[in-house]
């Protein structure tokens, strides 16, 4: 028997988790047409931008991705961390919109 490598499929909505609404990310929205969402850590760029572009029918130019590290957080003398995530800045072409925020 020879070794095959099965890739495991990845479905639109299984990449994009869910929007990160702070007061940084509603300013790159408001200002440079720039969205941010929390996405699966197995995801490239390649398929962020696919799957936005088939969810929402927009129309993405760029896409930039970062690790969010996982913080230490106490419970009295207890300590854990807050799991960590990957974040993705997506720019949406000139004249599109989305408001995700509703």
């Amino acid at each position: 028997m020879a070794n095959k490598e099965v890739k495991l499929a990845i479905h639109d909505f299984d990449v994009i988790i869910e929007p990160i609404v702070t007061e940084k990310s509603m300013k790159l929205t408001q200002d440079y047409n720039k969205v941010t969402v929390k996405v699966a850590k197995g995801t490239n760029k390649v398929q962020i931008k696919e799957a936005f572009e088939k969810l929402f029918g927009v129309k993405v130019t760029n896409v930039n991705t970062s690790y969010v590290r996982a913080k230490a957080k106490r419970m009295g003398r207890y300590e854990g961390k807050v799991s960590g995530y990957k974040k993705a800045i997506i720019t949406l072409a000139e004249g599109q919109t989305l408001d995700l925020v509703k």
